[in-house]
């Protein structure tokens, strides 16, 4: 428990529900000072006035040279305040007292505050008074400040037991808001230590709330997919390579071996060292080809795109194979829409690349008399490449896997090929943001490349 405690006070989301707390109780106290000042600001106003009006209500009681009814006025005023709210005087001109519950003595004309010390008033209670001249006569009028202030009181400790239980619902609020977050931050840096030793299937929990931290989650969560992607990957590579290539390697060191034994009798090596350097260059075309899908799919190759009309990189392929496939007995047409732009964003000799790998891959694996077609067609804002052909095609189940470094079909293990020539193209189209997928063509195989057009100002 205490080891919770500490971890939550040191905790970010709880030190920013602290600050923000402080924050929110410091704007509470300046706005409630403001409106104390205000209020007692207004306050003082009021009692001026009600002062200020009581006076003149006095001193009309005073006609001209009629002294006896402005005295009764003072004492019947006076004796309506016993408790000495209200205090009155009235001095003659040789400041003998004629009148009131007090005597005002020193006062100054208008406005001003003192202290009395009365029959029943508590000591030093605080008054303000106006004083001016009836008659020749000295009439002072003053009002107790204790209800001011009592109800000025009442306010600051409301005020006071208000900021109290803010900052208390501030902090606990604070706390509860920074343990959910940080129990959510727990559970990414928990996924991530079990990622770190080797759980690869470990996600982050979301709540489904739609917050950045789920946000921020899904992204992470993404990304560990992707990664796990790329380990399996990489397992399965290692796994093809050592599969793969440990045929070719065997049959070079027997092809070498034979050469030693014909070497020490005298006999010729030519045809062995021939058959060697044939299984080399495979070997170092499979590398070259890892490589190259490597590189690819870093993207180092983005710097060299442009805009560029992927008709041209079709009829292009259409005009180089279209020779090397009748050689071969099959076929190769072109079928492009006259005039007609079909603009992408992308690097060419890397699309003729793909293109290339699609149709030789048609050729190798056709049989003769094939009739292999290139096309360009466009879906709303995609283009579409298609490469079509009336062979064997690929079934269903194995359309995803062809895909994958190294993987060859059964039917195809005989024919010449390291199986990576689709994982080129696969690795192209992932470059360009394209997509690529495997069609039954009725019969043969349709393979359809999209692309995300470029807009023109033409279009």
């Amino acid at each position: 428990m205490k080891e919770t405690r500490v971890s939550l006070l040191r905790s970010t989301p709880f030190r920013l529900a602290l600050t923000f707390a402080f924050l929110f109780v410091l704007a509470f106290i300046l706005s409630g000072a403001i409106v104390y000042q205000l209020m007692s600001a207004d306050l003082a106003r009021r009692l001026d006035q009600s002062i200020k009006e009581t006076y003149s209500v006095v001193a009309l009681a005073y006609a001209e040279n009629d002294k006896e009814d402005l005295v009764a006025s003072v004492n019947n005023n006076a004796d309506l305040s016993p408790d000495k709210d209200q205090l009155f005087s009235l001095s003659g001109p040789d400041g003998n007292h004629l009148a009131g519950n007090f005597t005002a003595s020193g006062l100054p004309d208008g406005f001003s505050m003192f202290s009395a010390r009365l029959p029943g008033v508590p000591p030093d209670t605080m008054y303000r008074a106006y004083t001016g001249e009836v008659g020749g006569n000295s009439l002072t009028v003053a009002s107790s400040l204790a209800e001011t202030d009592e109800l000025k009181r009442i306010v600051l400790m409301s005020f006071g037991w208000g900021t109290l239980f803010i900052t208390g619902l501030a902090i606990a609020g604070g706390a509860l808001l920074a343990a959910r977050v940080q129990r959510r931050l727990d559970g990414i840096a928990a996924t991530m230590v079990d990622v770190s030793h080797g759980r690869l299937d470990a996600r982050i929990p979301l709540i489904g709330n739609g917050d950045d931290i789920d946000a921020v989650s899904t992204q992470v969560n993404a990304a560990l997919d992707r990664l796990s992607a790329l380990v399996e990957g990489m397992r399965e590579v290692s796994a093809n390579i050592a599969h793969d290539l440990k045929t070719p390697l065997n049959r070079l060191q027997m092809i070498l071996e034979q050469a030693a034994d014909k070497t020490a009798s005298g006999e010729d090596v030519a045809s062995e060292l021939a058959d060697a350097r044939a299984e080399s260059r495979q070997i170092n075309e499979t590398f070259d080809a890892l490589l190259r899908i490597a590189q690819i799919e870093a993207g180092a190759r983005k710097a060299r795109f442009v805009d560029l009309d992927v008709g041209d990189v079709v009829d292009t392929i259409g005009e180089v194979y279209a020779d090397v496939a009748e050689d071969d007995g099959k076929s190769l047409i072109t079928e492009l829409v006259p005039d007609a732009k079909w603009i992408i964003h992308g690097d060419r000799d890397l699309l003729m690349q793909m293109l290339a790998n699609l149709v030789e891959n048609a050729m190798r694996h056709c049989p003769p008399r094939t009739a292999i077609e290139l096309s360009v067609t466009r879906r709303d804002d995609r283009i579409l490449v298609h490469v079509r052909d009336n062979g064997p095609g690929i079934p269903a189940e194995e359309r995803e896997k062809v895909f994958q470094r190294l993987y060859r079909l059964d039917s195809s293990r005989t024919t010449p090929g390291s199986g990576l020539g689709l994982s080129l193209v696969k690795a192209v189209a992932d470059l360009h943001g394209a997509t690529i997928t495997l069609e039954d063509n009725n019969p043969g195989l349709a393979v359809i490349v999209s692309f995300p057009a470029v807009r023109t100002p033409e279009a």
